[in-house]
């Protein structure tokens, strides 16, 4: 189980070895590296110390003077701003997939590219949002995706239709999410120094419905990993860009 990939090929190729199946729960493309300013698309293009900046302004949450700072950057740029970025994401998406192991089982995170994905999943990937599937006699639910944020991200989708995918999977035995549920101790990042966009609405259906696993990413250096949630174990499965170890479901 791997969550927040964001380029890392090398470590991917390995994940799944030993185990039965991979699950990824999204969040493939390097856009920027909050840890490393020289990795990702956006250095690539204008450079570390505009990542810098940008990243400086972002932490601040000064997001209106980050857009402006982009928008300038990416006015110097020739051809438009969405081919420059989909020509980087398909050279990301083509090391990425080729690396997943099969069978490998995978949802969208809030920073990818869902129109992408067909061209790139293989035979043994399969993507799945808003959908169940059956892995070694257990039932499995996908959502997709984030909740919409000053940030922006390529994939996010407002509250209602997030809570639709969520009672379209209904019952299931492991509720795998890129986002986590609206939980304080969960969507607090405690290097950002901020809270991340939980869902709520999967807060309610984990309630509701008693799966024994929610699996998820999203928020890369939580203030707690595990914790329960009445029946249900809630469980970040890492920033698998910079741990590069996955976490092993067993039973």
């Amino acid at each position: 189980m791997v969550s927040d990939v964001h380029g890392n090929a090398r470590d991917l190729a390995r994940a799944g070895e030993g185990a039965d199946a991979l699950i990824c729960l999204g969040d493939l493309v390097l856009f920027l590296d909050y840890a490393d300013h020289s990795r990702g698309i956006f250095p690539d293009l204008f450079g570390r110390e505009n990542a810098d900046r940008i990243v400086e302004l972002r932490t601040a949450r000064r997001f209106e003077e980050a857009r402006a700072f982009g928008a300038r950057l990416w006015a110097g740029i020739e051809g438009d701003r969405a081919t420059a970025i989909e020509k980087a994401v398909r050279k990301q998406y083509a090391e990425l997939f080729a690396a997943f192991p099969a069978p490998t089982y995978a949802t969208y995170g809030n920073v990818d590219m869902p129109p992408l994905w067909q061209e790139y999943a293989g035979p043994g990937v399969t993507v799945l949002d808003g959908e169940r599937v059956e892995i070694g006699g257990r039932v499995f639910g996908f959502v997709g995706g984030g909740l919409r944020t000053p940030m922006r991200t390529p994939y996010e989708i407002s509250d209602e239709e997030y809570a639709a995918k969520i009672e379209a999977v209904g019952e299931v035995d492991v509720l795998c999410t890129h986002i986590p549920p609206e939980v304080p101790e969960l969507v607090y990042d405690t290097v950002a120094r901020r809270f991340e966009r939980g869902s709520r609405a999967l807060l309610d259906a984990i309630h509701r419905t008693r799966p024994r696993y929610a699996l998820f990413g999203h928020v890369h250096q939580p203030l707690v990993r595990r914790m329960r949630v009445g029946a249900t174990e809630c469980v970040n499965v890492g920033h698998f860009a910079s741990s590069g170890r996955p976490w092993a479901l067993e039973w």
